[in-house]
């Protein structure tokens, strides 16, 4: 299992329209595939918050085989109503992450 984290930063101006876009059409879109779960939507804390706010959005996904077919799918096609709706106000980056348990030797 893998986690794949997008952090998007919004500018101030959009980021109530944002957040609600994220919670109301991003996450349940994402997961309504089956194949990202367990989605989960966190604010990033920051000193500077002048020009945005930060927010990650994490999903657990099976593999990276898994995470590729659903980016071809579905997922590039909803990043692009991402950025056709908030234009350059709003930008991502993904990184995937490997859950390690640290419990055990």
């Amino acid at each position: 299992m893998i986690v794949y984290n997008t952090t998007f930063h919004l500018d101030n101006g959009i980021w109530d329209e944002g957040v609600t876009f994220l919670k109301e059409v991003y996450l349940p879109r994402a997961s309504s595939s089956g194949f990202l779960l367990n989605p989960i939507l966190r604010r990033v804390l920051s000193s500077d918050e002048e020009e945005g706010v930060s927010y990650s959005v994490q999903f657990h996904v099976k593999n990276v085989d898994t995470l590729n077919f659903w980016l071809e799918n579905e997922g590039c096609a909803l990043h692009q109503e991402l950025a056709a709706r908030f234009g350059t106000k709003i930008a991502g980056f993904s990184t995937l992450l490997e859950e390690i348990d640290w419990k055990k030797q």
